[in-house]
């Protein structure tokens, strides 16, 4: 029985995978080597509990229990000791991974379960790092966590079905929506939601419309709740051009990312994160143009 959650990473994606882990009634550690970083997620998790409140998708005394179910850390090694399961969430690069479950591999108990939120990665190779790989899964999250239904369940090779099981409940204690899928690079969402961004781009790079003209096509013609570019800057042009490197080093040239991404990564345009993607941030809380 899953009590315990370690969340390991504290960027967007990790402060919310903790929020809805809390609010679903796991005890939960949200870790980060990083005590800056940390901070800042104690700082924006207050806040979404504060808008869940305000909004009224969780009470102020449901908001309060959750609260006294969670912790923040710097030891990953301490909070390792005392996950019944550890997901981790930091960047999509092989080598942070490969260190984080090396380490989790170290000082977990002997029956706690390992999840990444990768969106493209192999959970086989992560379960690889570990000597665990019937125990290793990946927990597919969609930002924002709070609010987005879907958690994509993605089974590695040797993943057993012991495993997938008590993941789908757990994703469904936090509230979720679940689809049980096996691997593939870029599972079923990521490769069709990168398809749709880059060739975004590439309508962009030839002066096809603007990004408010292409965003509003497809939101009203498609019946997509955020556009392309929206989204984009939302998750990081930063980590939508990883996934894109992987997917076409795996799948082939129709993934092959487009120069203006690259161009606008180069720029350190990374979207809401740094002020500035394909919109720009810092005049106003809404995107006000390219």
């Amino acid at each position: 029985m899953i009590r315990n959650i370690v969340v390991v990473g504290s960027g967007v994606m990790g402060r919310g995978i903790a929020y809805v882990g809390a609010t679903g009634g796991f005890d939960v550690i949200l870790v980060d080597v990083n005590p800056d970083a940390l901070e800042s997620a104690k700082k924006e998790i207050e806040t979404i509990f504060e808008k869940g409140v305000h909004y009224k998708k969780i009470t102020q005394e449901e908001a309060a229990a959750a609260k006294n179910r969670f912790l923040y850390s710097s030891n990953l090694e301490e909070a390792a000791a005392k996950a019944d399961l550890i997901i981790e969430a930091v960047p999509e690069q092989t080598e942070i991974k490969k260190s984080v479950f090396e380490t989790i591999e170290e000082h977990a108990q002997e029956n706690c379960y390992f999840a990444t939120n990768t969106s493209t990665m192999s959970p086989t190779e992560i379960g690889s790092y570990g000597k665990r790989p019937e125990k290793t899964i990946a927990m597919h999250f969609f930002n924002p966590v709070q609010k987005m239904p879907l958690v994509e369940i993605v089974r590695g090779l040797e993943t057993s079905d012991e495993t997938a099981a008590v993941i789908k409940e757990v994703a469904e204690k936090m509230g979720k929506e679940t689809v049980v899928i096996n691997e593939f690079p870029g599972f079923v969402t990521s490769r069709i939601s990168c398809l749709v961004g880059n060739e975004a781009f590439y309508m962009l790079q030839e002066g096809l419309g603007t990004p408010e003209e292409i965003d509003k096509a497809i939101k009203l013609g498609l019946n997509y709740p955020m556009g392309p570019f929206e989204l984009g800057d939302l998750v990081g042009l930063d980590a939508r051009l990883n996934n894109l490197r992987y997917l076409h080093s795996k799948l082939g040239e129709k993934y092959r990312p487009a120069p203006l991404l690259e161009q606008y990564v180069k720029a350190g345009r990374l979207g809401r994160k740094s002020g500035k993607g394909v919109y720009d941030y810092t005049k106003n809380e809404e995107a006000v143009g390219k």
